[in-house]
């Protein structure tokens, strides 16, 4: 696979999308962890149910410009989302706690949290692109 056939248009419209997503579900995250005082897998799991609603749909019309109309895709779009959450939030969080043993729990649980936000993304765009959203062409 090349990686000018990665970086392309495409590419670009799912980084907007992110970008909206990204504000859009860390508010929710660090407002559900910070004001709210939700722990860390239901502040993150609700950046992922709010984040999906936004991402499913503008992906799938703006990004992709998929206009099947599927249930299998539905579902195959949620096993993504979980699957990416799962492995990046996962990951993330022992990785962080150990690297950031000397600070407290809340310093190592909002840095687990974007440190799951970025594996998140990398993991979900390949998902997206080349399943849920996969051009037929």
């Amino acid at each position: 696979m090349k990686l000018f056939k990665l970086i392309d248009a495409t590419t670009i419209k799912f980084l907007m999308v992110g970008v909206i997503n990204t504000l859009v579900g860390t508010a929710v995250m660090f407002g559900f962890y910070n004001l709210l005082h939700a722990g860390y897998w239901v502040s993150s799991a609700a950046n992922y149910i709010v984040g999906s609603i936004v991402s499913y749909l503008l992906n799938k019309y703006f990004t992709f410009q998929n206009k099947e109309k599927s249930v299998k895709q539905m579902v195959v779009f949620v096993l993504n989302i979980t699957v990416c959450y799962l492995l990046a939030y996962g990951l993330a969080k022992p990785i962080t706690l150990q690297v950031l043993s000397f600070t407290t729990q809340q310093i190592q649980e909002n840095v687990a949290m974007l440190v799951g936000m970025c594996l998140f993304v990398a993991l979900n765009y390949f998902g997206q692109r080349f399943i849920v959203f996969k051009s037929k062409q």
